[in-house]
This record gives C-alpha cells, sequence and structure tokens, in this order.
C-alpha cells in the first residue's frame, strides 16, 4: 500500500497540451476516481502514474520514492486495461502467472524447456501456482483457470484481468475504464464489486471513467477533471451538492442540473421569468447563474412560484415523472422530478417553479459565489473502516458475487 502524489504535471503530445499543471494528493489506502469527457487527460495522467507516459515538467512520487524517471516495473503498481489485454494463446492460468513468473524467475528460469531444471524453479513455479489458486479462488474463477481468454464472457474476462493484477499484490491498483465494454446491467453489478474489493484490500485504487455514476458510487473522493485541469476534487457528496464551478455542475447530475440567468439586486436574483431571493457577499447589479437540481425543484400555481414557464414535456419513468419547463432565461427547459402518481402536467400548461431552500449561485467567471474552492491537492488522512462508505447499487439476484471467502487472505488485507 502506498499513497500517491502528482506535483505540478504537465504534458503536450505535440503542441497540443494535454495537462497542464496538475497536483494531486492520493491518500494510502483511498479510492480516488478521474472523471470527465474524453479527451480530458484523465488517461493520460493515469498513464504517468503507471510510468507508461514520461511528463515534460512536475514530479509523480509513489509513497515516499520518487517515480518520475522510474519505468514501470519499478513503480509496484498494477494497471488494468479497458481492453483487458489478456494473451489470447494463454490459459487463465498462465495469464494470472504472467506478472509473479517475471517477477520472481530469471531470464534463465523462464527458458520454456530447459527453464524447469534450472535449480529452484520448481519451488518458485509451486509458489507461484499456489498464488494464482488462492486469487482465482477469491475472485469466484477457479473454474475458468484452463480456458482461453476466447471461451470467456466480457464479464469473466474482466474478473481475469483484475485477477492479473490482484495476484501480485501491489501498492496500488490503477484503472483505465475497465467496466465500458461491459452491458449495462453487468456494470453495475461490477461497480459494485469492485467497491468490494477495494473496501477488503484496503489497497490505493485510481480509477478512470466518463461514466459519473461509477465515480459516484464508488469513490471516496472523486477528481472532476476538463481541458487538462482538474476543476474539483472533493467527496462525491460535495461534488454533487456544493460544485466549484458551473462546470463541475453541469456535469454531475442527471437530468443536469437546471441553470437561469439572472441580475442581483441585492434581495434576490432576477430573472426574465421571476425573482430568486437569496443573499449574495456581492454588489447588486451583477449577473448571477442560479442552479438548483430537479429534485430540489417542485411546481406551483404561475402566480406563487418563484420562476413561471410552459410545460413542454413530460417523461413517465415509471418510478417518477421529469417535467420539462420552458422558462426565460434558461438556456434548456427547466427539469422538475416529481414522484409517480402526480398530477401529471400538460403539455402547454402554465406553471410556476420553485427553486428549492438553497439554491446556488454563479458568477460571470463561472465560480459558486460564497464557495472556497476545494483544491486540487489535498488528501484524505486515511481511507480507512471510518471513512463514510458510498451508497451502492443492490447486486442482481442471480449475479456472482467477484469476491468469495477463503482461508489465506492476501497478506495486506484487512483482517
Amino acid at each position: 500500500m502506498a499513497s500517491i502524489s502528482i506535483e505540478s504535471v504537465s504534458k503536450s503530445f505535440g503542441s497540443t497540451p494535454v495537462l497542464r499543471d496538475t497536483s494531486l494528493e492520493i491518500a494510502d489506502g483511498e479510492f480516488v476516481t478521474l472523471l470527465g469527457p474524453s479527451g480530458c487527460g484523465k488517461s493520460t495522467l493515469l498513464r504517468l502514474i503507471a510510468g507508461l507516459e514520461t511528463s515534460d515538467s512536475g514530479r509523480v512520487r509513489i509513497g515516499d520514492v520518487d517515480v518520475t524517471t522510474l519505468p514501470p516495473k519499478a513503480r509496484d503498481v498494477a494497471m488494468v486495461f479497458q481492453s483487458y489485454a489478456l494473451y489470447p494463446h494463454l490459459s487463465v492460468r498462465d495469464n494470472m502467472a504472467v506478472p509473479l513468473r517475471m517477477r520472481r524467475l530469471s531470464a534463465l528460469q523462464r527458458l520454456p524447456v530447459l527453464g524447469r531444471f534450472v535449480p529452484g524453479s520448481r519451488d518458485i513455479a509451486r509458489g507461484i501456482a499456489a498464488d494464482v489458486d488462492r486469487t482465482a479462488d477469491l475472485l469466484d474463477i477457479a473454474a475458468l483457470l484452463d480456458r482461453k481468454p476466447g471461451q470467456l464472457s466480457g464479464g469473466q474476462r474482466q474478473r481475469v484481468a483484475v485477477g492479473r493484477a490482484m495476484v501480485r499484490e501491489p501498492a496500488a491498483f490503477l484503472m483505465d475504464e475497465p467496466l465500458s465494454n461491459l452491458d449495462a446491467r453487468l456494470r453495475v453489478h461490477m461497480r459494485t464489486e469492485i467497491a468490494q474489493l477495494h473496501r477488503t484490500l484496503a489497497t490505493t485504487f485510481v480509477y478512470v471513467t466518463h461514466d459519473q455514476s461509477e465515480a459516484m458510487t464508488m469513490s471516496d473522493r472523486v477528481a472532476v477533471m476538463l481541458g487538462g485541469r482538474l476543476l474539483q476534487v472533493d467527496t462525491p457528496e460535495r461534488i454533487y451538492h456544493q460544485p466549484d464551478t458551473v462546470a463541475v455542475a453541469e456535469f454531475i447530475g442527471s437530468p443536469r442540473i437546471n441553470l437561469v440567468d439572472g441580475t442581483y439586486d441585492g434581495q434576490a436574483v432576477r430573472t426574465e421569468s421571476g425573482g430568486v431571493p437569496i443573499t449574495l457577499p456581492m454588489a447588486a447589479g451583477q449577473p448571477v447563474r442560479i442552479g438548483f437540481r430537479c429534485e430540489a425543484a417542485s411546481l406551483t400555481d404561475p402566480g406563487r412560484g418563484r420562476l413561471r414557464g410552459e410545460v413542454a414535456h413530460v417523461e413517465n419513468l415509471g418510478s417518477d415523472l421529469l417535467v420539462h419547463v420552458r422558462c426565460a432565461g434558461s438556456a434548456t427547459p427547466v427539469v422538475v422530478r416529481m414522484p409517480a402518481g402526480s398530477r401529471v402536467a400538460v403539455r402547454g400548461e402554465h406553471v410556476g417553479v420553485d427553486t428549492g431552500p438553497a439554491p446556488l449561485a454563479f458568477g460571470p467567471d463561472g465560480g459558486r459565489i460564497g464557495a472556497v474552492a476545494t483544491g486540487v491537492v489535498q488528501a484524505r488522512p486515511s481511507a480507512g473502516a471510518s471513512a463514510a462508505a458510498p451508497a451502492h447499487p443492490p447486486v442482481p439476484a442471480n449475479a456472482t458475487p467477484l469476491l468469495q471467502p477463503a482461508s489465506t487472505a492476501p497478506r495486506h488485507a484487512r483482517a
């Protein structure tokens, strides 16, 4: 186990900057997700930690060691790729054994025929086989050890890829969108099991994804990236409810946060469709964007709502309703989430919208007014058992757990 420190790292490919003066501290045993759209630099940052890319400036530390110039094999990290990267001609057993053979056997001992006759080779091979069997039992893939990757389903291949990384007991796990090739049902199940794997191993996890559901349900902290910069690093709860910028607020949440433009008059933000009472630490007459989530909003009579508009569309999701209200001052319809069984608003009906008790306010620069930036470098003191566990979706009844009970746990597993 080890902490990871990224200090003022920059990276460009030719004349295109990919990372811009990026700093981040990840505590020992913490689960941090790098979240952002394609091209934001999250995978490049992960590859810099792994040593698969070199930075133009800045430093990377793993534990107490400066690994900026060290090759990947000297960094004691394990990476799980989006494409699984399994050797198609090797069995599951041999795929999982590859990192152990490369570390424990000499070049002579790895020779196909003669290697087994080199002194010590058989004892080392027995130790490797035992470690592979133990990890396969934990991941419930023991029955697959003699199969080839082409004979496995997507979920099984993902388990093998995780097992290959897990078997060598690295200081940190680096995962680059490992669930993106799975179907939706299996993704929901696997993200729950990866979170359980992290709790069991108590090892540092750095996870890359563009899927906010994965980031919000698995992480101790989420690092939101855009344009090669870290915009906000914080807990999932604060990222959602207290975004530092409009960009973070818009990226997190589905449906997206409602934003309405207006002007602050000292007591409220006046918009073309009404006014939202709020006290802000700023002079009157300045432009302000009011933000509020769909679950905080509610519909009311046109004369009583803080905003007024016309119903443009109603989505019936079964469990609840999403009512889209076209309000002046908002570039897109305001969305209001209503419980199932509510009176269905009619398209074209004039309604009032209440923004909820605590709307957010963003200034002309896109920053949240009154917000203190959560920064980009501070890590949690520890990701131990005292940290609040994120909520996880239920596991399908017919799903196989990623971790299985075993009599022998990894050296670094919790008691």
